[in-house]
C-alpha cells in the first residue's frame, strides 16, 4: 500500500468540494481538517494525549523557527518531530517561505536564496531552496513544503509575475534536493 494517498470520500454536485481522508506514515486524517498550529514543535495548552483525544488533525510546524532553535541538527538526533513531540500524529512543516514576507524590513531576496536577520539575535542567515528541503528532511515531517516567496499586498504585476516564476524555480531546487520522498511528501 501506498504510504501517501488521498481518498475522495464525497463530492459535493452543486460546488464540487470534496471531503476525504488523507492517509501518510503517521495515520490518515478527514479532510476537511482541523490543524492545530505547533510553530516550535508544541500546540500551546495541549498535551500530545489530548491532541489524539480530540482527533485533531495534521500538526502544523515551522521550519524557519525550529531551524534557529533548537536545531534540525536536534530533532532530528532526537529521532524527528514525532519523538521530539511525543506525537504520532501526521505532522506538516511549511518551508519558511511565510518568513519571507513577515521579515521584510531584514530580508534580501535573490535567484539563489534570501538572506535573512535571525530575529533572535541579529545574525545573518541565508535560506536556499535546498537548505529549505534539508532542514525539513531532518525533522521528518510526514508533509513538507517547497520553498516559496509570498509576495505582499498590494504589489505590482511585473514583481508578482517574478516572484511566481522565481517560485516555480525554486519548488523544482527543492524537489530535485529532496532526499526522502518514500516516507515524505513533499507539497508544492
Amino acid at each position: 500500500m501506498e504510504k501517501f494517498r488521498f481518498e475522495i470520500t464525497h463530492t459535493c454536485k452543486q460546488s464540487g468540494a470534496r471531503t476525504g481522508i488523507l492517509h501518510t506514515p503517521h495515520g490518515s486524517v478527514l479532510t476537511p481538517m482541523f490543524m492545530p498550529v505547533g510553530t516550535l514543535a508544541t500546540v500551546k495548552f495541549v498535551s500530545p494525549e489530548e491532541l489524539t483525544a480530540i482527533n485533531a488533525g495534521v500538526i502544523l510546524s515551522n521550519t524557519y523557527h525550529l531551524w534557529l532553535r533548537p536545531g534540525a541538527d536536534i530533532v532530528k538526533e532526537a529521532g524527528g518531530l514525532h519523538k521530539f513531540m511525543n506525537v504520532e500524529r501526521p505532522i506538516l512543516t511549511d518551508s519558511g517561505g511565510f518568513q519571507v514576507f513577515s521579515l521584510s524590513d531584514t530580508r534580501k531576496i535573490n535567484e539563489e536564496g534570501v538572506t535573512f536577520k535571525n530575529h533572535l539575535n541579529g545574525d545573518t542567515l541565508f535560506l536556499t531552496p535546498e537548505k529549505s528541503i534539508q532542514i525539513q528532511n531532518d525533522l521528518g515531517a510526514d508533509i513538507i513544503m517547497s520553498f516559496d516567496e509570498c509576495p505582499p499586498f498590494p504589489s505590482t504585476y511585473d514583481y508578482m509575475k517574478n516572484s511566481v516564476e522565481r517560485t516555480l524555480r525554486w519548488a523544482k531546487r527543492g524537489k530535485d534536493a529532496h532526499q526522502r520522498s518514500d516516507d515524505q511528501a513533499l507539497f508544492g
